[in-house]
């Protein structure tokens, strides 16, 4: 993958979402919280958008990082992202 990183950063996270329309979401699971997403566009039907704090409340406790591309192999803008568990 050309141009990827992960990171913990909010704003790092929040400024590549935002730069692609991408808005927090989640997928409500049973318990707490949920599974988070970016969503893109129109959202999904079984995504519901939250705001920032709440999107940072469940990634901080769920103790995830953003693992992200910049560009495509090709040089386009990504939105291929993944939450995967900090190492």
């Amino acid at each position: 993958m050309s141009n990827s990183g992960t990171t913990t950063n909010r704003g790092t996270i929040r400024k590549w979402a935002e730069s692609r329309g991408g808005h927090p979401s989640v997928v409500r699971a049973e318990g707490e919280g949920g599974i988070l997403r970016i969503d893109f566009g129109e959202p999904d039907e079984e995504f519901e958008r939250i705001d920032w704090d709440e999107f940072f409340e469940i990634f901080d406790r769920n103790r995830l990082a953003f693992l992200y591309q910049e560009r495509t192999e090709d040089g386009s803008t990504s939105r291929f992202n993944k939450f995967v568990n900090r190492g």
